[in-house]
């Protein structure tokens, strides 16, 4: 699947609200690198050697180059002297994966291959190698080695006696041989008519600020013609030696797998007609169920004669079915389009013409508002999802470009040892005995309350029982509260309703937010302010406004507490059920404080507080905190010279 040629577009978030961590993995994975590619040509059979580099400002200190052991012409350029020393490292190459050969902590090693490619800036005869930390997957196969401003060439030129040349320096450099490379931002030095000009290495000029600039002793007004990176690119173009270029490290998709579970891959082999899909008419491909799994691994498709032969839908001749199965993120990719209509065109005759999802629901239900799944997915199933999304678009089949607007991360509930939850450890927290003991909804309680939701935390056996308070608590407000004697004050009233506006407020932008950890304690102020209310104002108990604050509290609890909620719904005998019931509203004015308590600092440091009016002016603000017993002590004597007042938070008095 050609995702490479979303590369650019996977790299715009502007339309998402997903994790800057989960940005950045997938920036990584798909490894945008800006620069120029080169043409190097070899001095044997004048072969053009394109060569991509992010800085072709250093092209100047290339003294040798470097091909992947696979490249094609390693084998032709390979002198005979050297021939038997290559076909060793070439073979030993091959038997290692990428990630060994990339391994930083790994020692360089090369062969030089016995010869040499032209250095078309400045003609320079240069030696060409083979080393294995260079990969025919990423870029042309073959890089341009500058030691002076790469680390592992730097490394690999010591090791193998190759000149060190600097082409690049910090403004202090002293003229002596580097210690090691310096791959920074710097001023230009043997480098032909560039040489004096200053580079900014791997930072581009919008991002070139005047403190950077700084930090590096550089001059901060650099443009397109006076800075060493663009300015070489655009002479390269005008040699006809090079061309600015983008490459990426993301690779194309190959879904195919050689096993059984997983999607059939709709093809057949016809030995007249070649490949030839299935018949829309005979979609969906079902997997057999009475396979037979080999001890060799291999899958049982292969050995499924029933499976496995077919009837060619072109000449009629018998056709063999492609038993590789596609790759599960597949799948994943754009299962949410079925899970809205699961059953969509179930048993109906397709046809190229229709569509995979059922579009009213789509209309409905796409993009997705708010997804929520483990950071470990960033770049294979919410990165493959997106390029779904992205080609079903320009196939016409979507009128959007992403999947879902809204991302979540979880956490991870770790042991109580603070180690991740395995059996080795002995660690494991067994759900099922927690709901046995306590009840699911103490245990969901618990993980929304002992945690935040995108961080998770270490178990404790002991917190639990803290959320099993509050439960018995709640349940004894609302089945344990006789009505009071006399009438409630207007003050009482107002105060519960308050009380109760507020939690409303609280308990639904906590659950927008995620943070159900807040959520829950909102739920248990809320509480402990009905027990208060019933303990000290019994007047409230019996009346309608009690009986609303208490129908609020259970409303507020079924998104937690579901069983919970449902008994106590039915007790305060409210119709089935609490699930389909409307959420509560708040009303901003009725929630609104009529006091508010704000602190009062003096040069930065708290020395007092102050009760004022909810709606108080700035003016009144600052004139009553500045005449408090605990700040005159603090300012007698000094000059006021400014005072900041936050609204509904503090007063700042600076004096000196």
């Amino acid at each position: 699947f050609k995702i490479t040629a979303y590369a650019e577009e996977l790299l715009d978030y502007s339309k998402l609200n997903w994790p800057e961590r989960v940005h950045a993995m997938q920036k990584n994975w798909i490894g945008r690198s800006e620069g120029a590619e080169v043409v190097f040509t070899t001095e044997k059979g004048g072969h053009a050697l394109p060569v991509f580099t992010t800085r072709p400002d250093t092209l100047w200190g290339a003294t040798f180059m470097v091909m992947a052991p696979e490249h094609p012409l390693v084998d032709e350029l390979t002198s005979p002297e050297q021939r038997a020393e290559v076909d060793a490292y070439v073979e030993q190459a091959t038997r290692q994966t990428e990630i060994d050969r990339l391994s930083t902590e790994k020692e360089k090693t090369g062969v030089f291959t016995g010869a040499y490619a032209i250095n078309p800036v400045n003609q320079e005869r240069i030696p060409i190698w083979i080393a294995d930390y260079v990969l025919m997957t990423y870029g042309t196969g073959a890089i341009m080695a500058v030691p002076c401003g790469d680390e592992r060439d730097f490394e690999f030129a010591q090791k193998y006696n190759l000149p060190i040349p600097v082409v690049v320096a910090p403004p202090d450099w002293d003229g002596q041989p580097f210690e090691e490379a310096y791959a920074a931002p710097g001023i230009m030095h043997n480098s032909g008519p560039f040489s004096g000009m200053v580079t900014i290495g791997k930072y581009n000029l919008e991002d070139w600020t005047p403190e950077l600039a700084a930090e590096y002793g550089l001059p901060a007004d650099l443009t397109p013609q006076t800075e060493g990176r663009t300015a070489v690119t655009r002479w390269l173009e005008e040699q006809g030696i090079g061309k600015g270029a983008i490459t990426y490290r993301l690779r194309d998709w190959l879904i195919s797998r050689q096993r059984y579970w997983g999607c059939p891959i709709p093809m057949m082999n016809c030995p007249t007609c070649g490949i030839v899909p299935v018949p829309y008419e005979d979609l969906p491909v079902e997997l057999p169920e009475d396979v037979e799994f080999m001890p060799t691994g291999e899958s049982p498709l292969k050995f499924h004669e029933g499976f496995k032969k077919v009837t060619c839908p072109q000449c009629g001749a018998i056709a063999e079915r492609e038993t590789d199965t596609m790759d599960t993120f597949m799948c994943s990719s754009w299962y949410q389009y079925a899970y809205m209509d699961p059953h969509w065109k179930d048993g109906q005759t397709l046809s190229a013409d229709d569509i995979p999802y059922n579009p009213d629901e789509g209309n409905y239900w796409l993009p997705v508002d708010q997804y929520t799944g483990g950071i470990e997915h960033a770049t294979m199933h919410l990165l493959y999802t997106r390029f779904f999304t992205k080609a079903m678009r320009d196939m016409g089949v979507v009128n959007f470009d992403e999947p879902m607007n809204n991302l979540f991360n979880q956490g991870i509930i770790l042991g109580e040892d603070r180690e991740k939850m395995s059996k080795s450890r002995g660690n494991v927290i067994a759900p099922d005995d927690l709901v046995q003991e306590h009840g699911a909804d103490t245990v969901r309680g618990y993980l929304m309350f002992g945690f935040r939701w995108d961080q998770g935390g270490p178990w404790d056996s002991h917190g639990i029982l803290g959320v099993e308070r509050f439960l018995e608590k709640v349940w004894d407000v609302v089945t344990n509260s006789p009505a009071g004697q006399g009438q409630p004050t207007a003050a009482q009233i107002r105060e519960l309703k308050r009380k109760q506006h507020q939690a409303i407020r609280r308990v639904t932008k906590d659950i927008e937010d995620f943070t159900f950890n807040t959520m829950v304690a909102g739920l248990m102020e809320y509480t402990n302010a009905l027990v208060d209310f019933r303990n000290k104002a019994g007047a409230l108990v019996g009346t309608a406004d009690w009986a609303e604050a208490i129908r609020t509290l259970v409303l507020l609890l079924a998104p937690g507490f579901p069983h919970l909620a449902e008994e106590l719904w039915a007790r305060i005998g409210q119709p089935y059920s609490v699930h389909q019931q409307s959420w509560p509203a708040w009303d901003e004015e009725l929630a609104k404080e009529d006091v508010i308590e704000i602190a009062v600092q003096v040069n930065g440091k708290v020395r007092d507080k102050l009760e004022l009016p909810a709606d108080v002016d700035a003016d009144t603000a600052k004139a009553r905190a500045q005449a408090l017993d605990g700040v005159t002590k603090y300012t007698a004597g000094k000059q006021v010279v400014k005072v900041i007042y936050v609204p509904g938070r503090l007063v700042n008095i600076v004096v000196r």
